[in-house]
């Protein structure tokens, strides 16, 4: 999933689906994404194909730490998670966010209706490298 930042850019997240609404983790040792704004896009895609399939509009909500909504949020956040370790929760209250997003009204794209814009975006410089050794290879000096 995508989510779409008003005056922002759109950022790639991993989420947990609970009933009606997604729920998504960021902050310090996470993944990058800003303080959200009351309402954000999403943009759902293939897991097959990585085609674009909705568009919605969704109310973001911040979840209090240790609050019943943030608990429930956490339990599916740390289920849906690669590698999770046992201090996730901790670390999360501490220095994570947590937001429901909760979609409303109609889709704003949607099989058979998506708009005519192709979507492609520049692709942002990054402070990620490959640091140190390098692999040799066979046939290069």
């Amino acid at each position: 999933m995508w989510v779409e930042v008003p005056g922002e850019r759109t950022f790639p997240v991993w989420y947990a689906w609970v009933t009606d609404r997604f729920y998504v983790v960021s902050g310090e040792g996470e993944q990058l994404l800003p303080a959200l704004p009351e309402v954000v896009r999403l943009l759902l895609r293939s897991k097959d194909t990585g085609g674009r399939l909705l568009t919605v509009n969704a109310t973001a909500h911040r979840l209090a730490p240790h609050t019943s909504s943030w608990e429930q949020a956490v339990a599916a956040l740390i289920a849906e998670r690669l590698n999770a370790t046992d201090d996730l929760a901790a670390r999360w209250a501490d220095s994570g966010l947590v937001h429901a997003l909760h979609p409303f009204g109609e889709p704003l794209e949607a099989p058979g209706s998506h708009g005519s814009e192709s979507g492609r975006a520049t692709v942002l410089p990054a402070r990620t490298t490959t640091v140190g050794w390098r692999p040799w290879h066979a046939g290069r000096s």
